[in-house]
């Protein structure tokens, strides 16, 4: 039998979740200012205890049926005002979704990214759209970058059939990880194996600090966003996490179905500088963009690869001839599959 404490909160989750499929939820001011807006969600807990994701908003001016979602990457949360404004420009509305354990839904109980199936974002993509159709709009854009375009891809083929959505684009998906083939076939395996019994180790993937020393305004870039939410040294992973990305990147490799128009869109080239130079404004210091080409192309749909001379590995944050030539290519495609 039900405690009166365990029927008060059941009856809570249904409000929440009946609310939240209606897109009725509460907005406060965001962190960004200049009219975004944000809502915590609270989702079931997991093995850390209680889970939230975060909805950011900003609407066009005019009245408008369609939407973007946009899905962050490793190590990331966003921050993208500029991305924002030029969606809004296009007559979408602009949701991002900051996934639990990052960015503005972080809570001090958890570990930064911690994730052990990438299927564990489904629930926090599944809230946003739902609130999306539920704010009134007809067509939605998927869009995921880095590890987020890893998460689309897969979500997308997951609900083939029940899509909430009606195209996917896809900036410089981490469909491998940038490991030198030697350790891929030696030390990775291992590494996967003892992930099954010991997730919680940690693991330092090694991430060049100097790509976001790139972006970051106080060093090379041009970008203002928060170190504590996006540090130059990625904070270590636990094999939990590599051993979730690891197969994900399996299924990809294998073949995904997905049953809307996709867009990839990557680097034209990789990048590997131990020191700071100009050259990282000109390609990609996070992936192997030949890899990630090369994979793309196991996506069973109908799909479009293209890569972008001087893109960086976030190609909307590269020098802005290139970003703005990406924008072109985005909203070109976005004409014709998101009407």
């Amino acid at each position: 039998m039900l405690t009166m404490k365990h029927r008060l909160l059941y009856l809570f989750i249904i409000v929440l979740h009946t609310g939240i499929a209606h897109g009725q939820v509460t907005y406060f001011a965001d962190l960004l200012g200049k009219g975004f807006k944000q809502a915590t969600i609270v989702q079931p807990s997991d093995y850390e205890g209680s889970v939230t994701c975060t909805i950011v908003r900003k609407t066009t001016p005019e009245k408008s049926s369609k939407a973007v979602l946009y899905i962050h990457g490793f190590n990331d949360y966003f921050f993208q005002e500029e991305m924002a404004e030029r969606y809004l420009k296009e007559g979408f509305n602009f949701y991002a979704v900051d996934l639990r354990k990052c960015g503005r839904s972080w809570l001090s109980h958890q570990k930064f990214n911690n994730v052990r199936d990438l299927a564990e974002y489904y629930a926090d993509i599944d809230t946003a759209l739902a609130v999306i159709k539920g704010e009134g709009n007809e067509k939605v854009l998927l869009s995921g970058h880095s590890l987020g375009g890893l998460v689309a891809s897969l979500y997308a083929s997951d609900r083939v059939g029940k899509e909430k959505f009606d195209a996917v684009l896809l900036n410089s998906p981490m469909f491998t990880l940038n490991i030198k083939s030697g350790l891929k076939k030696s030390a990775l395996p291992l590494l996967i194996k003892r992930a099954e019994k010991h997730p919680e180790s940690n693991f330092d993937l090694g991430i060049n600090p100097l790509y976001g020393e790139s972006l970051h305004v106080t060093a090379h870039g041009e970008w203002s966003y928060s170190l504590g939410l996006k540090p130059f040294i990625a904070p270590p992973v636990n094999l939990g996490w590599l051993r979730a990305v690891h197969n994900a990147q399996e299924r990809v490799a294998q073949g995904i179905q997905i049953n809307k128009p996709v867009l990839v869109l990557h680097a034209a080239r990789s990048i590997d500088e131990k020191k700071w130079s100009d050259i990282f404004f000109t390609g990609d210091a996070i992936l192997n963009v030949d890899e990630v080409a090369l994979r793309a192309q196991n996506i069973v749909g109908q799909y479009s690869i293209q890569a972008v001379q001087g893109g960086m590995h976030d190609l909307v944050l590269s020098k802005q001839p290139v970003r703005d030539e990406v924008y072109s290519t985005i909203f070109n495609w976005a004409k014709r599959t998101v009407k």
